[in-house]
This record gives structure tokens, sequence and C-alpha cells, in this order.
């Protein structure tokens, strides 16, 4: 039965949907973790760190993404796309929300004070360079964070209609999602956060199944 759903555009949509409640159990044990251990000082990040700098970061990566799946979800007459498109913005809405949640729970400015990705280009936990160190090395502070489409990608959205509006957002969401794997990895590579590194780790998994299924929406 599995294989039969899995074949339907609306079965996938509904696999889709399980790989991000299963994203959500893992956020959800984190942060149960992170309420008992919450007390001590010692585990609260610092405003510089690799957990803070994420939490900023990755909200204004997730509310454009919200932002995209709006336009999509008005524009398109496809039902798999606006239904994938409602569950991107009702998730990472969420997920933006948490993190804000976390900068205020810690008694953090929202606000950054140094420019943005500054945290993906220190050294990882153990000093050395990472699996993911050739993407770092690319990332200079305050320039646009991994897979963030362009203003002129926007405009383009936002005036695209019927198939070309469907395909130019599959596009962008793709490249938006791998920049968010990219980030939501190098947090990983810095952290041991109980709070945090289940919703990194829930990111990475939720994301790239959707990438997998906007692929395949692509290529039909």
């Amino acid at each position: 039965m599995t294989d039969q759903v899995a074949r339907t555009p609306h079965g996938r949509g509904r696999l889709i949907v399980a790989a991000v409640l299963a994203g959500l159990l893992l956020l959800g044990g984190g942060l149960a973790i992170g309420r008992l251990t919450a007390p001590n000082p010692a585990l609260t990040p610092t405003t510089t760190s690799a957990e803070a700098g994420f939490a900023r970061d990755m909200q204004v990566h997730h509310l454009q993404a919200v932002e995209m799946a709006h336009i999509i979800r008005d524009a398109s007459s496809n039902a798999d796309i606006r239904l994938l498109a409602y569950d991107i913005a009702n998730l990472q809405a969420q997920q933006a929300g948490q993190m804000y949640g976390w900068l205020a729970s810690w008694g953090l400015s929202q606000a950054a004070p140094e420019p943005s990705m500054t945290w993906m280009t220190r050294p990882a936990l153990d000093g050395s360079a990472h699996d993911h160190a050739a993407d770092d090395a690319s990332h200079t502070p305050g320039e646009p964070m991994p897979g963030l489409a362009t203003f002129e990608q926007m405009a383009q959205l936002r005036a695209a209609t019927g198939t070309d509006a469907d395909r130019l957002f599959l596009t962008l969401m793709i490249a938006h999602h791998r920049g968010g794997i990219e980030m939501a990895n190098a947090l990983l590579d810095r952290s041991t956060s109980p709070v945090v590194t289940p919703l990194a780790r829930g990111i990475v998994m939720a994301q790239q199944s959707e990438i997998d299924y906007m692929a395949e929406l692509l290529g039909s």
C-alpha cells in the first residue's frame, strides 16, 4: 500500500507531511530537554554563539520561504504545489517563531551584533576543517545567505503566472532549501545544544525530503 500511495502525486505529498511531522517530533524532544536544562546559565548561548547566529539568520531565511510559499499558493492552480506551499509556509513560520522565542528566553537581542553568517565562518567544535568547510569558505559575513532568492528573483516570482510560476517557484525553493540545509549542517558542526540541534536535524531531514519531491514535480 505504501508503494501505491507513493506513486501518486497526493500520496507523495502525504509522505512529505509525514517527514515534516517526524521533524517536529525531533524538535519536540529537543524542546523538552531544553526546558530541563535551561536554568543552568552555562548552557545559555552567548550573543555571538553559533546557536544565536543560527537563530537569527535562519529566521530571516525561513521567512523568505514563507513569503515565496504564499506567493505561489495564491498564483498556482496546481493542487500539489499549493499543498506543498501551504505545508512549507506553516512549518517554517512555526520554526521561525520558535527561534525568536529562543533568543528571548536566552535574554539576547533579535538584532545581531555582527554581520549575518559570521558564525558560519568560525571553526567547528573540534577546531578543524569539517565536511562543509568548502562551502563555508565561500561565505563572507554580511553577504546574502545560502540559497536566498534575490530581490529580482522575488519580483519575477510575483509577476509569473501559470506553469511558469510553478517552475520558477520550484527552482527557487529547491535552491532555498539547499541553502537552509547548509546552514543547519553548519550549526550541527558547531553546537551540541540539546535545544537547537534537534531543530537543525529536523530541518535537514524535512527539507531534503521536500527537495526530492520538488525535483519530481519539476521533472513532470
